[in-house]
């Protein structure tokens, strides 16, 4: 019997790492950087068990256990915060998840190319302007004497509004929606990249079945990204707990608190602000308990889909 010749294959399976030495210089950076910068800071969270004291330490500090979660549980804020988080988070969800994808059907049936860049380009700008200047935008167009609505509103009727940002209702609907209006664009890329793989054929077999372009839409086109959809949908859950500190910091006043504070800005507040207590013990234990509920939800979300649609992360 002849001998298999396993050289080819062990040229295939094994590299000499000295021969690519380049590239794993370049993959050597982001692991450090991920080491120093997630990693090594995981070691902090054991100040959520500890009465945590800046001059003792760590280390030396009282060790508490469960008491700062306990604390927390207990707390009048936490069902105001934890509510405000999930409406906020979920109303963003229904909102802003599907448009980009309708967005991305719409624009990929279009024919005309001149037209289609025009349009992408105008939808994806507003996602490189900076928190700071987008919310700068909205209190100009919208506050209630020196903006745009607060002017018209005092040129129809002869008397200033009600200022919309005092509100708590018109809070969620601002943030929510500002968000639609600077990120619905880019977010749509990875669809419209997706639907770049679909194979005309189908569309063409489509056709030739009489099939017209809003049912070939339906039938061709969504169920090749479907797949994408899933796995955006399973990430997205993921950060259901998480909403930008920045944005709802900028935009929130003592009039609209009751709907404005939020896990992220509590935190913040009871551990970083001047005017907070400064416990740091706490602060972690609360951004533990978010990030613990993320991960639950990111789990339990990718099982179900594995299990209904075969699409999953892992």
């Amino acid at each position: 019997m002849k001998k298999k010749n396993t050289s080819v294959s062990r040229g295939i399976t094994k590299r000499d790492p000295r021969k690519d030495w380049e590239l794993y210089l370049f993959l050597l950076l982001p692991i450090i950087y991920i080491l120093i910068f997630k990693y090594v800071p995981m070691g902090g969270l054991v100040i959520a068990f500890e009465d945590y004291k800046v001059r003792k330490g760590i280390w030396a500090s009282e060790w508490v256990g469960f008491e700062n979660f306990v604390k927390f549980f207990q707390s009048y804020q936490f069902w105001r915060v934890l509510k405000n988080t999930l409406i906020l988070s979920l109303y963003s969800i229904l909102v802003s998840f599907p448009l980009p994808i309708m967005f991305a059907l719409m624009i990929n049936s279009v024919r005309n190319e001149r037209f289609k860049k025009i349009t992408q380009t105008i939808v994806n700008m507003p996602h490189f302007i900076s928190t700071v200047v987008m919310v700068g935008i909205v209190f100009m167009i919208f506050h209630c004497t020196n903006g745009i609505y607060g002017n018209l509103m005092h040129a129809i009727t002869g008397h200033y509004p009600k200022d919309l940002f005092a509100s708590p209702e018109a809070f969620r609907h601002f943030y929510v929606w500002s968000a639609v209006w600077q990120n619905f664009g880019w977010d749509s890329i990875i669809y419209t990249a997706a639907l770049s793989s679909v194979d005309p054929s189908y569309h063409e077999a489509a056709q030739i079945d009489g099939a017209s372009r809003f049912k070939r839409v339906i039938h061709v086109d969504l169920p090749t990204i479907l797949p994408t959809i899933i796995t955006m949908l399973i990430l997205r859950m993921g950060s259901v707990m998480t909403i930008g500190f920045e944005k709802v910091y900028l935009m929130q006043n003592s009039l609209n608190l009751s709907a404005s504070e939020i896990i992220s800005t509590y935190v913040y507040q009871v551990g970083l602000s001047a005017d907070g207590t400064g416990d740091f013990s706490y602060a972690t234990a609360i951004g533990m308990f978010n990030n613990l509920i993320n991960f639950i939800l990111v789990v339990t979300v990718n099982k179900i889909s594995k299990k209904v649609s075969e699409t999953s992360l892992w």
